[in-house]
């Protein structure tokens, strides 16, 4: 396992949102550069213009061009914004899109060279970004083309929870339309495999949720757990995977069953990231499961209506910053693991 920090590279996110005041605030605590080597790719102007509302006047990142310059125990700083940038805060603007833009292709491009071992991006504004022409639904979907890979997983993370989403960000009238036996079992499928080489779990149990209300209760409210859903987990417990289900969402969390698995499939945005934000909000951790790379961000957004309030709370972007290089161990320790399976044990499943 390689023994020096990491080098987490860090997108600014949206300029006119709480990024710079969650990222600072990180910063601030000292234990965070022996765990790692932070390079944000931002603007030192913008940085200073948010330091004075929290009081941070006194800190400076230190400034440097490429990745092989940070210093180890310093938060660094890749410029890669001109002066003509100002932050407008609490409100999506082109320029903020761009400016978030152009932060996460430098920072993609870096980690794609290798130059970087993990990326860690603070939140963007949707409707900023598609202002600067960015042609994804969001952070997912730009770096699963990025790193061209067929599939990948929304999964939230926080300490003992872990929720997929079995589709992304798209309307709630086409998710009925993408509830395929096909596409549950390759979603389990890369569920499964990122539970055993990114958190170390040995056989993991996955639970699958229904898309109906009860579940449809065998048919009476809908035919999607019949026809697609039942079908895929009979073909995954087949090949020896521990999925289980469908399960109805609200029975599901509310009795904490959660808790008897180490992951939960939903199968759409909201059924997923409602319980999880009600849970984990102020610690969760969305992470992008099947990519080559790793790449983790906060489980919120950019949060305008707190912009230069120092209402801003870190937790959610320290751990995802936590998470990244806990996760980037694990694969190193996985790749060891799969060259000598009898010297080494995985961590234990809700089951064992």
């Amino acid at each position: 396992m390689k023994n020096t920090k990491l080098r987490v590279g860090i997108t600014q996110g949206d300029i006119n949102g709480i990024s710079y005041e969650i990222i600072l605030k990180t910063f601030i605590e000292p234990s965070i550069y022996d765990l790692c080597i932070p390079i944000v790719y931002g603007s030192s102007k913008i940085a200073a213009y948010y330091r004075k509302p929290i009081g941070m006047e006194n800190f400076n990142f230190n400034l440097i061009r490429v990745p092989s310059e940070a210093n180890p125990k310093r938060a660094n700083l890749i410029n890669v914004l001109t002066d003509d940038f100002r932050a407008e805060p609490g409100i999506p603007t082109a320029m903020s899109g761009k400016a978030a833009l152009i932060s996460l292709e430098k920072a993609t491009d870096d980690l794609k060279k290798g130059l970087l071992d993990v990326l860690v991006t603070a939140p963007i504004h949707k409707q900023a970004m598609q202002l600067a022409q960015f042609q994804f639904p969001g952070h997912t979907e730009y770096l699963q083309q990025k790193f061209g890979n067929a599939d990948v997983l929304m999964l939230m993370l926080s300490e003992n929870t872990r929720i997929g989403t079995l589709t992304g960000h798209i309307p709630i009238q086409e998710v009925g339309s993408k509830i395929k036996k096909e596409v549950i079992c390759q979603k389990v499928k890369l569920l499964h495999t990122s539970l055993e080489r990114d958190f170390g779990f040995n056989r993991p149990r996955i639970a699958v949720l229904g898309l109906n209300p009860h579940a449809s209760d065998n048919g009476l409210m809908g035919k999607e757990e019949q026809t697609e859903i039942i079908p895929a987990i009979k073909q995954l417990r087949d090949e020896k995977i521990l999925a289980m289900g469908p399960y109805p969402s609200d029975g599901f969390f509310g009795s904490l069953m959660y808790k008897k698995f180490d992951a939960v499939l939903s199968m759409y945005h909201d059924q997923g990231l409602i319980p999880f934000k009600i849970l984990s909000f102020e610690t969760g951790v969305n992470y992008t499961a099947g990519l080559p790379i790793v790449r983790t961000s906060p489980a919120h957004g950019t949060a305008y209506d707190i912009v230069n309030k120092n209402l801003a709370d870190p937790s959610s972007f320290r751990h995802a910053l936590y998470e990244a290089v806990d996760i980037w161990n694990k694969r190193e320790e996985f790749k060891e693991i799969t060259k000598n399976p009898i010297s080494h044990v995985h961590v234990e499943s809700a089951n064992e």
